[in-house]
């Protein structure tokens, strides 16, 4: 049974699995184009961190900052290697959602890249009802990043 609870990323196991995340999107993305947050931007006060659980080991991490005027941000999406298509993913996917719900925001946002890699988590999104939207923030479009938002 996976267990997700806010995060303070002072773990080990979470450090690690956000250094394999940022290492993985600098690999398969293109010099410019890694938006990742690291860990001081992961604790900034704007962002909320969830981390999921099997037991003692670290299942994923996802993360949602705020972005002012009733929006915000997934990031930092996450599945440890060991545990994916466990359904980790669409757990804090769930718990996000729910959160921006509960925070009465009106829309969430996602940047993410293209190719193989980013196919997954983009079937994943679209699931859950994410459509193609424009750029937002200080986002600028480009050939290799993509837009997705859903309206609560």
């Amino acid at each position: 049974m996976l267990v997700i609870r806010q995060d303070d990323l002072s773990g080990a196991e979470v450090r690690a699995l956000l250094a394999l995340h940022l290492a993985e999107m600098h690999a398969n993305s293109p010099p410019g184009h890694v938006f990742a947050l690291d860990l001081s931007g992961l604790q900034a006060a704007d962002v909320t961190v969830w981390t999921s659980w099997q037991g003692a080991s670290l299942a994923g991490i996802a993360a949602l900052r705020l972005l002012g005027g009733g929006a915000g941000e997934i990031k930092s999406m996450r599945t440890h290697p060991d545990h994916l298509r466990k359904g980790v993913a669409a757990g804090l996917l769930v718990r996000i959602i729910a959160e921006a719900r509960a925070q009465q925001l009106h829309m969430l946002h996602l940047e993410t890249g293209r190719g193989p890699t980013f196919e997954p988590a983009l079937a994943l999104y679209r699931k859950h009802g994410f459509v193609a939207g424009p750029a937002f923030g200080d986002y600028q479009p480009s050939d290799f990043n993509q837009f997705l938002e859903l309206a609560l």
